[in-house]
């Protein structure tokens, strides 16, 4: 490059004629320079050392080199007389030394790392998502080694971005086009570089790539890749729960330390799927003692597992008792004494419970009555009563028994010393017992999936969401209040039958429509039309109030058959809220 350069220079500084008087004298300093470039780079370390090829630390010793070179040559034409070349010339050759050398290596590391790709690679992908995390996936893919995928086409749906080159790849259009570019780049899979997409735009993309033919593999959220910096490592299949559930939950977690750290915590269903992270949950935050209570063997055995890396169900913090059992209770408390109580158990499962509605009456109101009665008798500060959506202007047993849980703990809340408030949510991704896991045995057992109506559609949190927010909750209440969790949009049952059968890579499954069941709704709610809405200082948390209901009431009361029971539960669950100022007064 030296020695090209210096008659380049030359040249230029001619204008672009050959004057015979200078020929002995560049070639004397073109050698000149090629000699003490070679010694010099052997001194200062680019032709010494194995370096990276364009690497930072090759690049700025070859820098540092070539200077030298430059300056050296510059000093000996100044000394010479009569000037031998002009005594511009190795400035300008030093420039264009430089230059040519940077680009020659980008292009040999260009084609070297296309090449490997090309060889390496097993997968023809698509990258979307044209922003920082696609700019740097993309050059991880192209110099650090791109394992399974070589990227052959970028789209991105910001219309400023169409012109956009990034290592090589131009933006070819939109989410629009994904089906077209699939067929001209002959791509067989959809990289999705978009780490904090929501779970509407992902089931977009996923549907838009089924139809297109195309796998699908995603970066997780930027939180979970290593210094935040995506590499084709960190690719991974789309799940469920990236499709449904997906979405970041900021937490106050002073707020909650100040509510956890150093007390005595209490769980009821602790061997639940709710129970169960909400225990991992508040163990994180150092409480003093963390109490599981549960009926369950099995499932307490799996929460000691999940904490403490065994099972050996020797420990004092495990409490085997039934909330129906109300003296069973009062000797848990009275041993435990917890400052916080979480009382997630109870029964869930619409249809059985619409078939057998004085057990809901017996587990979801006697029980959480059960449970408050022990609270206040050792005097917790905070109690948390885990409801659910259908507790919001019911239509079944399960709605209706929850229903009154939510009036009992207000009544509590009323006379008791201590704070006491309700979580209101919805469907919660992974639970036992829900949507996913029965579509998912459908599945395997060849299908079909049964849904109910094709229009019937439920809100759906993650359970580490669901635990966290219930926790941020806690830690914000108002005493009586139920806190309703804000869950993001309503997804088709049947579009999680249909996620989940292309995620199978089944064609062959069919989906059948069963007609909605007895208390079924289309749509779930998450308030009644007579509850007063108000934000609190969470924006995935509102309250609401309830009316209260006291315990005696309920104590009172038998019922002459299992229908006489639901129709008291559905009555009595339909009492309006009271208006705020009747709440502040009481």
């Amino acid at each position: 490059m030296w020695f090209v350069m210096l008659f380049a220079a030359l040249w230029i500084r001619l204008d672009f004629t050959v004057d015979d008087s200078y020929l002995r004298g560049a070639a004397t300093f073109a050698l000149a320079a090629m000699v003490g470039q070679l010694l010099v780079g052997y001194l200062v370390g680019p032709y010494s050392i194995s370096h990276v090829l364009g690497s930072f630390e090759e690049v700025v010793e070859l820098t540092t080199t070539t200077l030298i070179v430059t300056v050296v040559l510059f000093l000996w034409s100044l000394m010479v007389s009569p000037p031998v070349i002009p005594r511009g010339v190795p400035l300008t050759a030093g420039a264009l030394a430089i230059a040519t050398m940077f680009a020659v290596r980008f292009v040999v590391r260009t084609v070297r790392s296309h090449k490997a790709m090309q060889t390496a690679a097993e997968r023809r992908a698509i990258v979307l998502g044209a922003g920082e995390a696609g700019r740097r996936l993309l050059r991880s893919m192209k110099y650090d080694g791109a394992g399974s995928f070589v990227a052959v086409a970028l789209l991105d749906d910001d219309p400023s971005k169409h012109r956009l080159r990034l290592e090589g790849l131009r933006v070819r259009g939109t989410r629009a086009d994904i089906a077209s570019v699939a067929e001209r780049f002959e791509a067989d899979t959809l990289v999705l570089a978009l780490p904090n997409a929501e779970a509407p735009t992902l089931r977009d993309l996923a549907a838009r790539a089924a139809d297109a033919g195309l796998d699908v593999v995603s970066l997780p959220p930027l939180k979970d890749i290593m210094g935040g910096r995506p590499t084709p490592n960190d690719l991974r299949d789309l799940d469920v729960a990236d499709l449904l559930g997906r979405r970041p939950v900021e937490l106050d977690t002073t707020a909650i330390a100040e509510q956890i750290s150093g007390r005595r915590v209490l769980v009821t269903g602790a061997g639940g799927s709710i129970g169960s992270e909400l225990c991992r949950q508040i163990a994180r935050f150092g409480p003093s003692r963390l109490f599981m209570l549960d009926r369950d063997e099995s499932g307490l055995q799996g929460t000691e597992m999940s904490l403490s890396g065994h099972g050996l169900l020797d420990s004092d913090d495990l409490i085997l008792a039934d909330i129906r059992d109300p003296k069973a209770l009062e000797e848990a408390f009275e041993r435990a004494r917890p400052e916080v109580v979480f009382h997630a158990a109870a029964l869930k499962h619409l249809p059985l419970l619409e078939a057998h509605p004085l057990e809901a009456w017996k587990s979801n109101v006697i029980g959480t009555l059960n449970v408050l009665t022990a609270a206040e008798a050792v005097g917790v500060s905070t109690f948390v009563n885990i409801s659910t959506d259908k507790a919001a202007n019911p239509t079944c047993v399960l709605g209706y028994s929850k229903r009154l849980a939510e009036r009992l703990t207000a009544d509590f809340a009323r006379r008791a010393s201590g704070r006491y408030v309700s979580v209101r949510f919805g469907n919660v991704l992974g639970s036992r017992g829900s949507v996913v896991h029965a579509f998912t045995a459908q599945i395997e057992m060849g299908g079909p999936i049964t849904v109910t109506h094709p229009d019937v559609r439920r809100y759906f949190m993650l359970i580490p969401e669901a635990c966290q927010l219930v926790l941020e909750a806690a830690s914000i209440g108002v005493d009586g209040e139920v806190m309703v969790l804000e869950m993001g949009e309503q997804v088709k049952i049947l579009e999680v039958a249909q996620t989940l059968i292309r995620m199978s890579g089944r064609r062959d499954i069919d989906v059948v429509f069963t007609g909605l069941r007895p208390g079924e709704k289309l749509g779930e709610e998450l308030f009644s039309p007579n509850e007063e809405r108000r934000s609190t200082d969470h924006p995935l948390v509102d309250s609401v109030d309830v009316p209260s209901m006291a315990g005696e009431a309920v104590l009172e009361t038998t019922f002459e058959s299992a229908e006489h029971g639901r129709d008291w539960m559905q009555r009595e669950s339909m009492v309006p809220a009271p208006t705020r100022a009747e709440a502040v007064q009481r």
